[in-house]
């Protein structure tokens, strides 16, 4: 039998001990009277009163006595000894369901609550001044402040900055069509004859004939079936991504893609899976995984987002190995031809010329304009099918006003001077050569890029282990490069929303119209450069 023992001190002459039993329940006062219980296996009290030899021996003793005797009566009651539906009700049990009632009605009971009463006029004040509002921007750094050179010309192969005369490697002007005499013209007349804004959507009155002659130009020249403009570049990569892809979708994506379609791709809400920059082995393991492991993957719609030029890194997307992996694992692609429309491809007609890709293995194909082109806005181009959709779904073609007609009739220009002149995309392939020699050999900077890109992209040899500090020793570059050697070049610096994982870099941006001169002297500067900041 197991018994557990408390003791309690009641005063300096008093003091008992407290004794529990499961098997039998005593009551023992100083030897001198026991009450037996029933022997059931019930919870059971002993108490052993342990008198002290003092005056107050006598007086504690009684009051012990008279509390067991209470006890004992309420145990020997009847109620004690009930039996309800075969079932018998000892004292314990008595007591039990007595506790469990007083809980449930304190349980019951609402909490207690201080009275409101209206705060006065000066509590208000004070409450009020002791009041900070949240800030609605995040506090501003240094690195905020810092204010980005301003052109104060034309952004051509030559610009001017701050009043003095640069070799401008920051702007996309691949073909060299900014200031270019047949796009002035060209706007010219449709400023004369449509004005400057289009003022509505496309669907409400926003559509002039100039649009439906560009989505024309476009598809033609591509060889699809149809074509839809957007009147800007990055919209048509947040548009054209949720227009597509929903809630439960699957979309494999590159893990270096700009930021445009980082941001169509947290639009649309679908499962975002990334794989290793442009590396194909670490695609195959991606399809591979999803296919197997989700049941539910053969029903749903599939995408693989893939840009043809990256603008993180220059390189070049793989396409053919990418169609053979779709093919494979029944997978879409959606392929961003920003970088590369106007620039790859001996007729510059992007990426699925230079792969040898037939352009109707590529589910949907979308480009900015703002480059090769030198105009604005968006188009994205494919089956009838696809582009009939995107005229209903699509917010940023639905909601926002058209595309101005004079950049619209600038783009048709632009693609027929490209086809007229077939030597420009040759001329860009040269200046790229010649600028990736003279930055051979550069100390402590190496060319990530492809060869064959119009972005030339140089990184850190070693980096110094902080982001930001690769960061500024690559502005330091930059901006010595700008002031001493008049050669303007940007680093790929990002915001706070981009999510690229790719180290940072210098960007030059290569043209068919910068001259050997040009390409020469921004190796050169540069050399010289990095190797006094890099010491």
């Amino acid at each position: 039998m197991n018994y557990s023992h408390y003791s309690f001190l009641i005063n300096e002459s008093f003091a008992f001990t407290f004794s529990i039993c499961m098997k039998e329940f005593k009551l023992l006062s100083a030897g001198l009277r026991s009450v037996q219980t029933s022997s059931s296996l019930v919870p059971c009290i002993c108490i052993v009163i342990v008198p002290t030899p003092t005056a107050m021996e006598s007086a504690a003793l009684n009051l012990v006595n008279a509390t067991l005797n209470w006890v004992t009566l309420a145990l020997d009651a009847p109620s004690a000894r009930a039996v309800v539906f075969g079932v018998h009700i000892g004292g314990h049990l008595f007591v039990e369901v007595l506790l469990l009632v007083v809980i449930l009605f304190l349980l019951s009971q609402k909490s207690y609550k201080h009275p409101k009463r209206p705060l006065t006029k000066k509590e208000i004040d004070e409450l009020c001044d002791e009041w900070v509002p949240e800030s609605l921007i995040p506090p501003i750094n240094e690195e905020m402040l810092s204010e980005p050179p301003v052109l104060e010309s034309a952004a051509g192969p030559h610009t001017i900055v701050n009043g003095k005369e640069v070799v401008n490697f920051a702007s996309a002007n691949y073909l060299g069509f900014v200031g270019h005499e047949k796009l002035l013209e060209s706007c010219t007349s449709a400023l004369e004859k449509y004005g400057v804004g289009s003022c509505g959507p496309r669907g409400f009155y926003g559509t002039i004939d100039v649009h439906l002659d560009c989505e024309a130009r476009i598809a033609k020249f591509l060889g699809t079936p149809d074509s839809i403009l957007y009147s800007y570049g990055l919209s048509t990569m947040f548009s054209a991504i949720p227009c597509f892809c929903k809630k439960g979708d699957i979309i494999v994506v590159d893990e270096g893609v700009h930021w445009g379609i980082q941001n169509g791709l947290y639009l649309s809400r679908s499962t975002i899976v990334y794989f290793k920059h442009n590396d194909m082995e670490s695609l195959e393991k991606t399809l591979e995984k999803i296919t197997a492991e989700n049941q539910r993957a053969k029903k749903l719609r599939r995408y693989i987002v893939v840009e043809a030029v990256y603008q993180n890194s220059g390189q070049i997307a793989p396409l053919d190995k990418i169609i053979r992996l779709k093919e494979k694992y029944r997978f879409r692609v959606l392929l961003d031809e920003s970088n590369s429309f106007g620039v790859l491809g001996h007729s510059g007609r992007g990426l699925t010329e230079y792969c040898g890709v037939p352009i109707e293995k590529i589910d949907i194909v979308t480009a900015a304009m703002g480059h090769a082109l030198a105009t604005e806005g968006g188009f994205c181009t494919g089956s009838a099918r696809v582009i009939d959709h995107q005229r209903l779904s699509s917010s940023g073609y639905v909601f926002s006003a058209s595309l101005p007609p004079y950049l619209a009739s600038a783009a048709i220009t632009a693609i027929d001077v490209l086809e007229q002149n077939p030597d420009l995309t040759s001329k860009l392939k040269e200046n790229i050569t010649i600028l990736w020699k003279a930055l051979s050999g550069m100390q402590g900077l190496s060319i990530a890029s492809n060869s064959e890109s119009p972005i030339v992209f140089l990184r850190l040899e070693k980096s110094t282990g902080s982001a930001k500090s690769d960061l500024q020793l690559l502005e330091d570059i930059a901006d010595r490069a700008l002031k001493e050697e008049s050669i303007f070049v940007v680093v790929s610096k990002r915001s706070t929303l981009d999510k690229c994982p790719l180290p940072v870099g210098i960007r030059l941006f290569v043209s068919a119209a910068h001259s050997e001169a040009d390409l020469l002297k921004a190796g050169s500067s540069l050399k010289r450069v990095a190797a006094a900041v890099l010491r």
